[in-house]
């Protein structure tokens, strides 16, 4: 399943990469985080609660940011497992200037196995958007909470 996201954000791109590289910011902003962990440079052990739609349970599992080319992009991969089936995905992120802050690009790709994969990949497809829109909104609440922080 493919995927592209969009979010502008308030603040200059420097804050908006530094937000996105904070183990904290990143732990306040996961939608149903109960655990995020660094095991290693830009690699973390995660829990996360998830009850959106049909994806419901824990899932555990590791997520890596690498290919940084600061400011400007990342690559992000995650793999999590959960009683409701596993979850691969592998992610570009691009923030860009604009006019009135960053534009945040995210192409990616994902993909389910067990009783998630039967749901469909329409009904996935927003349930992933809706996660990542979340994600990004918590994070930008986080930038305007903590500006002299970064």
């Amino acid at each position: 399943m493919k995927l592209e996201f969009r979010h502008t954000f308030s603040a200059p791109r420097e804050v908006v990469w530094s937000s996105l590289q904070d183990e904290q910011v990143l732990r306040r902003s996961l939608p149903g985080c109960r655990k995020l962990e660094g095991v290693s440079e830009g690699a973390y052990d995660a829990e996360l609660g998830l009850n959106v739609g049909p994806v419901k349970g824990v899932f555990t599992g590791e997520v890596k940011l690498s290919e940084l080319k600061e400011p400007e992009s990342y690559r992000l991969t995650m793999s999590g497992k959960g009683k409701p089936g596993e979850i691969r995905g592998d992610a570009r992120i691009r923030l860009e200037e604009a006019e009135r802050g960053t534009l945040l690009v995210c192409d990616a790709e994902a993909q389910v196995t067990g009783v998630l994969a039967s749901v469909g990949q329409r009904i996935m497809a927003s349930v992933a958007k809706l996660i990542l829109g979340q994600f990004f909104k918590a994070v930008e609440k986080e930038i305007q909470r903590h500006p002299v922080d970064r």
